[in-house]
């Protein structure tokens, strides 16, 4: 993550002013029933920090609120992931154990969550590139690994409860 570097490093002296709360995004999203809807949620906390933080609309405090949110989402993530995973063993264990086939589902899940690692940095590094080294490329860059991470989220969600 080349933009979090720049970011920790700008951002301890904006970090205590800051105002970052998850609940804009977190009600949002209970009170959507679709995936595409939850998508519409991700971020309403970033921009809720943007409007109530002294400096939220600079480039540093822009970037300290998308990156509160997109460590939110990175949690919810990993959550997900782990869960996901728990389940695809206990199906291929059930499987064995009941002598049954099925295709193999872990596996696939960590190649799946690889190779979307590539795909969501080569997408975020070309919306850096978008900004021509411009200060605007590290929020640029913020928004798009929070939005991307907040979108597998929801598919790994979606995946799990196998059984």
């Amino acid at each position: 993550m080349k933009w979090g570097v720049l970011l920790l490093l700008a951002a301890p002296a904006m970090a205590e002013d800051l105002v970052f709360d998850i609940d804009a995004t977190t009600a949002c999203l209970a009170a959507q029933e679709s995936e595409h809807a939850k998508l519409l949620c991700v971020g309403r906390a970033a921009t809720a920090c943007m409007d109530m933080s002294a400096g939220g609309t600079t480039t540093v405090g822009m970037g300290g609120c998308l990156a509160a949110e997109l460590e939110w989402w990175d949690a919810e993530l990993n959550l997900a992931y782990q869960s996901l995973i728990a389940d695809a063993k206990k199906v291929e264990a059930d499987a064995e154990e009941f002598g049954y086939r099925t295709p193999p589902m872990v596996d696939p899940i960590r190649e799946m969550q690889r190779a979307w690692i590539g795909y969501r940095d080569g997408l975020c590094d070309f919306e850096r590139a978008k900004w021509g080294g411009g200060t605007g490329g590290g929020p640029a860059t913020a928004a798009c690994m929070m939005q991307e991470t907040a979108r597998q989220t929801l598919v790994l969600q979606r995946g799990t409860g196998l059984e």
